[in-house]
């Protein structure tokens, strides 16, 4: 039986192209900052994000931690969105590698109102702990992927930058944001002080996501991550992956949308669900199960005896990813073996 895999995009498997530039690729030690196929990927993800300097980090969850390690002081209290990634599914690393103390707010499809974050920022007191920094997500993934306009990232930065507190943007997916509202991705960085972005997930790269910011930023998160053990030496192996990913791979997630939107098209028109394409831009679509007895987990269990494969995302809530190894036919396949499964509920 051939398997459906919606489950993420982190699935994805490498081109061919990739696989030969990996073999290829001239390396050196990265900890000595030797590798000139690393230096190359740096050089290249800080002028497409339109920033100073980039570093190569392992994975996404390692560049959000070391931002925030970089940026704030032990016993400082970070902003985040309530749904965030930062918060709800990196192993409270504010709390155990930055010693911050994480401040939630409830946001909108990831958007935050900036009277909310200014509500938020600590005043001087000798109780309080010092606001440290503000973090924000485009695409906000647990929202549906989601994305924040360039006018909405910089109403929330400006609200932190007038009180002197600094912006960190988790952009994993920041170029399927960029697509879906056709823009440039510098537009979605610029109001941000640091910035984040997956080289894998939609991009196709095995492994690895970079950190941008300021010059002098890195030059301190560099050292960040030499502590957290991310010094990779001959990582130029991986980095040219990651340059094929953002010289090729970007418009690409024009297609990854597509196929998102025609599942949630033939979702809706499956009798007993409610789904609305239009809340869902780029590459993911979330199912609720509000309607039925049975939990997510326990759908998603019966998806995969027919062969589609999805995560669930609460109790009563299924994620479903679009991505480059998945094609328009099976997800007219994975539409029809999930209206058999909801039939068989009613």
């Amino acid at each position: 039986m051939e398997l459906i895999d919606l489950r993420s995009d982190t699935v994805t498997k490498p081109t061919p192209e990739m696989r030969q530039a990996m073999a290829a690729a001239e390396v050196g030690d990265d900890v000595y900052e030797e590798d000139p196929t690393v230096q190359k990927l740096e050089a290249l993800g800080a002028e497409k994000i339109g920033k100073e300097a980039a570093l190569f980090v392992p994975s996404g969850t390692m560049g959000n931690q070391l931002a925030v390690l970089t940026h704030v002081n032990r016993g400082d209290e970070v902003i985040l969105e309530a749904e965030s990634h930062i918060f709800y599914y990196e192993v409270g690393g504010l709390a155990l590698l930055s010693g911050a103390q994480a401040r939630t707010i409830p946001g909108r499809q990831g958007f935050m109102e900036p009277e909310q974050i200014v509500h938020a920022i600590r005043e001087e007191n000798i109780h309080f702990p010092r606001t440290g920094l503000l973090c924000l997500e485009n695409t906000h993934n647990r929202a549906g992927g989601t994305v924040l306009t360039p006018e909405q990232t910089k109403m929330m930065a400006d609200a932190a930058h007038k009180h002197g507190v600094p912006v960190h943007l988790d952009g994993a997916r920041i170029f399927n944001a960029a697509i879906a509202l056709g823009v440039d991705v510098r537009e979605l960085s610029a109001p941000a002080d640091s910035v984040m972005f997956c080289l894998s997930k939609g991009l196709g790269a095995p492994v690895g996501s970079l950190l941008a910011g300021s010059k002098s930023f890195i030059v301190k998160a560099r050292k960040n991550r030499k502590l957290l053990g991310g010094g990779l030496r001959q990582s130029g192996i991986l980095a040219a992956a990651g340059l094929i990913a953002l010289e090729k791979m970007v418009e690409r997630l024009a297609e990854d949308h597509y196929h998102a939107r025609l599942l949630a098209e033939g979702l809706a028109n499956i009798p007993g669900l409610t789904v609305n394409p239009d809340d869902f831009p780029t590459n993911m679509v979330i199912l609720s199960l509000e309607k039925y007895p049975l939990t997510a987990a326990e759908f998603v269990n019966r998806l995969k005896t027919h062969g589609v494969l999805a995560g669930a995302l609460s109790d009563k809530a299924i994620r479903f990813v679009t991505h480059k190894d998945v094609n328009e036919k099976q997800i007219k396949e994975a539409i029809r073996i999930i209206a058999q499964v909801v039939k068989g509920l009613n």
